[in-house]
Parts: C-alpha cells; sequence; structure tokens
C-alpha cells in the first residue's frame, strides 16, 4: 500500500503517542525491584513484568487509534491482519533496565509492502525522541539531525552488541579482534535502537550486530537511513546468524570487509 504524504506524519504521531505510552510504565517501575522476572531463550534473556506492561501500553494505543492495522511485538508476537504492520519492541536493553543502567529504549515503526514508513525511538531515562519518516529528515526532539561523514575508519567510535548464546558470543569475539585494532574504539551500551539512534545523531560512527530481531531495529534502521548513513543486512553464515551494518558510505565497504564474514 503506497501511502500520501501527510499519512506517514500522521503514523509517526501514532508511533509516538504508543511510545510515550510505554516509557510512562517504564518510567514508573525503573529503579525499583521489578516483578516477573523470567528467562525467554536462556537464563541470560530476561523479559519481566515491566516489558509486559510497555508492550499492553503501546497495544491499547494501536487499538484505539490504529485498529484495523497489524501488529507484531517482541512480547505479544503476531495479531492482526492489514496492509500496515506496527514492529514493537517495548523495552529494547531489558538486561539495563533490571540492572539499574539507564540505557533502554521504547521502539515502535509501522511498515508497508516497501519498507518502513515511519519510526521512534523513545529514550525515558534522558527525555530524548529520536524519530522519521520514510520521506522526510531523522529528529531528536523535533529537531533534524544528521549523522557525520567520517572517512577514516581508523578514527570511528564503532558500537556493537552480542547474543545471548554463549558459543555465538565466543565467535562474536573472534570478530571484535579484528575490528578493535582497526578503529578508534568499541562501544557496547546493551540496546540495538540506541545505538542506531546514536549513530544518527553522531554519538557514534556506526553499529553493527548479529542476531537480532524485526522490532529491535525497525525504527532505528529508517532514522539512521534518514539521518544520511547507509544500511546494509550482514547475512547469515555457517556459525553466525544474520545482523545489520551501518555506517557512513566512505567507511562502510572497509568495516563490512572486518564484520561481514561472521
Amino acid at each position: 500500500m503506497r501511502m500520501t504524504d501527510p499519512e506517514p506524519r500522521l503514523l509517526l504521531a501514532v508511533a509516538q503517542e504508543a511510545a510515550e505510552a510505554a516509557a510512562a510504565e517504564l518510567r514508573a517501575r525503573f529503579g525499583r525491584h521489578v516483578a516477573g522476572v523470567r528467562a525467554k531463550s536462556g537464563p541470560t534473556d530476561l523479559v519481566s513484568d515491566a516489558d509486559l506492561a510497555a508492550e499492553a501500553a503501546i497495544r491499547s494505543v494501536l487499538r484505539r487509534r490504529r485498529a484495523g492495522d497489524a501488529v507484531l511485538g517482541e512480547e505479544g508476537g503476531a495479531s492482526g491482519e492489514g496492509a500496515l504492520r506496527w514492529i514493537v519492541d517495548p523495552l529494547d536493553g531489558t538486561i539495563n533496565f533490571l540492572f539499574g543502567i539507564p540505557v533502554f529504549a521504547v521502539s515502535v515503526a509501522c511498515e508497508d509492502a516497501d519498507g518502513t514508513l515511519a519510526g521512534v525511538v523513545l529514550d525515558p531515562s534522558r527525555d530524548e525522541c529520536f524519530a522519521a519518516t520514510r520521506s522526510g529528515p531523522a529528529t531528536l526532539n523535533g529537531e533534524p539531525i544528521r549523522a557525520p561523514q567520517r572517512g577514516d575508519l581508523a578514527t570511528a567510535m564503532v558500537a556493537t552488541g552480542f547474543s545471548y548464546d554463549a558459543d555465538v558470543r565466543a565467535r562474536q569475539a573472534q570478530v571484535l579482534l579484528r575490528v578493535l585494532p582497526r578503529v578508534r574504539d568499541i562501544r557496547r551500551a546493551g540496546a540495538a535502537a540506541i545505538d542506531l539512534s546514536w549513530c544518527a545523531c553522531g554519538r557514534y560512527d556506526a553499529f553493527y550486530e548479529r542476531g537480532l530481531h524485526a522490532w529491535d531495529v525497525a525504527a532505528g534502521s529508517l532514522i539512521v537511513t534518514r539521518a544520511g548513513l547507509e544500511v546494509r543486512e550482514l547475512a547469515a553464515t555457517g556459525e553466525q546468524p544474520a545482523g545489520v551494518l551501518a555506517a557512513p558510505a566512505a567507511v562502510i565497504d572497509e568495516l563490512y570487509a572486518l564484520v561481514g564474514s561472521g
């Protein structure tokens, strides 16, 4: 379904409303004992009542504002049918949240058959709202942002993330050994949506990570693309899951050569 120009902006407003509803649930719980913590794929991959309450808040907004659309949420799975689908991560950075580390976000995106139409990454700790539509600029709290176009990988600040699976982590450590001597430094914040958004506003120069899901990157990839960086898929290998790489055009080929083979 192709959209007229005004509609992505209306969808963006819905995404922002939904993200704010989730953020209110997270702010009320952050820094306190969080109930209902349990493992998902393994003992280091956790979900809590905070995740569930935040996703419920998002779905409530979407039912009220966009009742005919489909939804894919990290915790609630897929529901509904429609030409538009909302992709929701109610709490990206659950482990940070549970440990009291203020690096986590709400990610809400809306897509059609051609890709992501609108996306929001809301950081409740800093009151920072990163947003973009497919045809508009990336913004931070309503102000346009543009990613710096670093031309030298040796001076680039590169962000990454690691799998919950110990065997995959071990292979990722081998990739890190290739990357670390070739860049300024590496950062690992623990929330892919934050990493992509921080690339968009210049806090990082590039980001790569494997083993991500659609809800981790749907909004962030649109934001960083509209901010001027290139985004490439990292194909799955025999030992590593698929992933994503975001970087300036001048260094993306060199960085891809280091991380693309897994």
